[in-house]
């Protein structure tokens, strides 16, 4: 059992359940701009958990594909991902409203990091109807920082805005390796991978999270 002051879940695959549906419009785009053979575990293996650009750009690498435009990719992919979002139902994993009542009853504060943009992120929450100051304490995007994951950039930011200064008693939590890098350079206490979204067991054990859950209500179990 560990003390903590702030938890910062990671979004989608975390604590929303959206299906996949970014990382499968991702090889999507790509395959759109005239590249083929791009998988959904390529995408999921180079681009899980990073800002969404910068994504699209590592798995174009890992292809060795050369001189593709990638703002252009990007450009169709937001396009793509906003058709998707518009007719997507989103929900919480199971277990979700359980775990916010009880850390709100420990007064352990939650943020909430992504890398989506504000306005997609904005989206997700909406249509789940989270308020900030009742299911979150604050919202920290791709957009906020200059340095996205595995920078600590996002946590720091959610510590800055939410008064806690000792990164040891901060739990981040997220369903890719890059989540728990993120954790490990903000210097959390806590990293705890989840096999719920984007990345196996296997792939999150590789980043040496100090846990690894079926599901993050299980963390209940930890603090």
């Amino acid at each position: 059992m560990c003390k903590v002051d702030m938890v910062v879940f990671d979004m989608a695959g975390t604590t929303v359940d959206e299906d996949n549906v970014v990382y499968r419009t991702v090889p999507e785009s790509i395959v759109n701009a005239g590249y083929d053979d791009v998988t959904l575990e390529e995408v999921l293996l180079h681009g899980a958990g990073k800002e969404k650009h910068q994504a699209i750009k590592d798995v174009i690498a890992s292809k060795g594909i050369e001189g593709a435009d990638t703002e252009a990719i990007f450009s169709n992919f937001k396009e793509s991902l906003d058709a998707a979002y518009d007719a997507l139902i989103v929900r919480t994993f199971k277990g979700m409203n359980r775990l916010i009542a009880r850390l709100r009853e420990k007064h352990v504060k939650i943020a909430l990091d992504t890398g989506y943009n504000f306005r997609i992120a904005k989206l997700l929450l909406t249509k789940l109807g989270w308020k900030e100051g009742q299911q979150y304490d604050t919202l920290v995007t791709a957009d906020d920082v200059v340095n996205g994951r595995p920078n600590p950039d996002m946590i720091e930011l959610a510590m800055k805005r939410l008064g806690v200064t000792d990164a040891s008693r901060v739990l981040k939590a997220g369903d890719s390796a890059i989540d728990i890098e993120e954790g490990k350079n903000a210097g959390c206490g806590i990293t705890v991978g989840v096999t719920t979204g984007a990345q196996t067991r296997e792939q999150l054990a590789e980043a040496e999270p100090t846990l690894i859950l079926d599901s993050l209500v299980d963390v209940l179990d930890h603090i």
